[in-house]
């Protein structure tokens, strides 16, 4: 599994920001699209082109396009919808597919209650947006379920990560021949007693949504 921590200026900034417990959520919200743009941007690029031959203004030349069959983004519901906007500005012609998942808050194990997704995803990139990498659990199983469904190359976006949530995810696909990469906005200390990531930035469904 590849781990690629994004360093750039930018996404500290918002980072920061978005960490601080006076920010509302507006302002979060914003900040979750802006820093998803900027993850985006890394983790695509490995995503699937050919060539084509196109005509300018000036001359003939030969482009890049996107590969059929498209992209397919799944945001885990309900934190990952807030990535949404963020993935689909950068690929506007991604389809989208949704799980909802939900974590346990005694045991940490994740439980999944709705999906809409291809049932065929076989030689289709799939890009899953969960804004944070804590145990592992909720990631590694939406990871097995594109798996199960012929998913063939997979993408993980979070903006915060925990290192007990990376060696899960290495350690639960270390003999998995399907190429797995993880793109994150910063890799945070650990985790707390409770699951939490430190020093984190809290429950990002609820400073997203508020709490329901």
């Amino acid at each position: 599994m590849k781990v690629h921590v994004a360093d750039h200026p930018l996404i500290s900034h918002k980072l920061t920001v978005l960490r601080d417990k006076q920010t509302n959520s507006p302002t979060f919200r914003q900040l979750v699209e802006e820093l998803v743009t900027l993850l985006a941007y890394e983790a695509t690029r490995e995503v699937h082109t050919r060539s084509v031959e196109i005509e300018t203004p000036v001359t003939a030349m030969l482009g890049t396009k996107l590969t059929d069959p498209k992209p397919v983004v799944v945001p885990i519901l309900r934190a990952g919808l807030g990535m949404l906007e963020g993935m689909v500005r950068l690929i506007p012609t991604a389809e989208v597919g949704f799980l909802g998942m939900v974590r346990d808050e005694k045991t940490l194990k994740a439980s999944t209650y709705a999906n809409r997704l291809p049932e065929d995803l076989s030689g289709r990139q799939c890009f899953i947006l969960d804004p944070m990498l804590a145990t592992g659990g909720t990631l590694i199983m939406a990871i097995e379920y594109l798996i199960a469904r012929g998913a063939t190359d997979i993408t993980a976006i979070c903006i915060l990560s925990a290192p007990e949530g990376i060696a899960a995810l290495e350690k639960a696909f270390a003999h998995v021949d399907v190429p797995i990469r993880l793109v994150t906005g910063a890799l945070d200390q650990k985790l707390n007693e409770h699951g939490y990531i430190v020093p984190g930035l809290g429950d990002a469904g609820d400073r997203l949504y508020g709490v329901v």
